[in-house]
């Protein structure tokens, strides 16, 4: 089944124009809002048939932080499976990390009223993080283990076979940076993981979206944004520095982040300098006689 042509047809025969289904009901109808939701669905779409995220699949936890990532993400999904083209059963998850001021109603209001199953999970990992990191030191490192852990748990009593995040092609692009000027290696987050328990898959669908497709989109349907400063703003973190980074490459050179993304896919292990990944001890010239 090609669902990336019949998303298309769907899309061109203005089947979308009408708003859909609940998430989609208060959606423009403009042909440029319709041409980024194809768009978003057909990379969507195309990280599924590259990385095989449904193969083994019937239950996915979809981590909702309330950023304009994670409800795009949502939304996408919602899409798909109105579509008839995902055949897979999705619950949202909210790790309610006990920030101060944090606006709790928020989430399960939305997810309520687009009529979506969901799990608002409380845990304090915030006094955690508070108590561990040093004065001045980042929060996000620590934070974010904490908060996968507690995914995996919840996946984990939900039955789901997989935790999918709303990571995108500009987290992919810095975290390769990141590793590459700060850990010496070659590496980034992956469109698909298996977890080092081994009994659940981490997909990324949103793998190939851009971020500032997804901005659009968020604008687009009205979101309601919960802003990611809740334990106070930090300037200077590595990653702003690789964002700002790849935002300068982009505008002196409109598609380098593609090209970088595509980079990625294309590995030839011969011409680095890791002897584990390729045996060079192997090479000699073959005799002529």
């Amino acid at each position: 089944m090609n669902i990336a042509a019949n998303i298309a047809d769907e899309l061109e025969s203005g089947e979308a124009d009408i708003g859909g289904h609940a998430p989609f009901a208060d959606a423009p109808r403009s042909v440029s809002f319709n041409k980024l939701r194809k768009r978003l669905l057909r990379q969507v779409r195309q990280a599924f048939d590259d990385f095989d995220m449904l193969k083994g699949q019937r239950r996915w936890l979809v981590g909702l932080s309330g950023g304009k990532d994670s409800y795009g993400l949502l939304a996408l999904l919602l899409d798909l499976k109105w579509r008839g083209l995902l055949p897979v059963e999705l619950i949202a998850c909210n790790l309610d990390q006990g920030q101060p001021n944090f606006p709790k109603h928020v989430l399960p209001d939305y997810l309520t009223k687009i009529g979506v199953r969901h799990r608002i999970e409380y845990r304090d990992t915030y006094s955690i993080v508070k108590e561990k990191v040093p004065e001045g030191a980042t929060y996000c490192s620590l934070c974010s283990r904490l908060r996968r852990g507690n995914l995996y748990r919840v996946a984990r009593e939900e039955g789901c076979d997989a935790l999918v995040l709303g990571h995108h092609r500009e987290d992919i692009l810095e975290t390769f940076f990141m590793n590459f000027f700060h850990g010496g290696r070659l590496a980034s987050m992956p469109a698909k993981l298996l977890n080092d328990e081994g009994d659940l898959m981490v997909l990324r669908p949103l793998a190939y979206a851009a971020e500032d497709d997804l901005a659009k989109f968020a604008a687009a349907m009205q979101f309601p944004i919960i802003p990611c400063d809740l334990c106070g703003s930090q300037d200077g973190l590595q990653r702003n520095a690789m964002k700002d980074m790849l935002a300068d490459i982009e505008r002196r050179m409109p598609g380098r982040k593609d090209t970088m993304l595509r980079a990625l896919s294309h590995v030839n292990p011969s011409h680095l300098l890791d002897p584990k990944i390729f045996d060079f001890s192997a090479l000699g010239v073959t005799d002529p006689s």
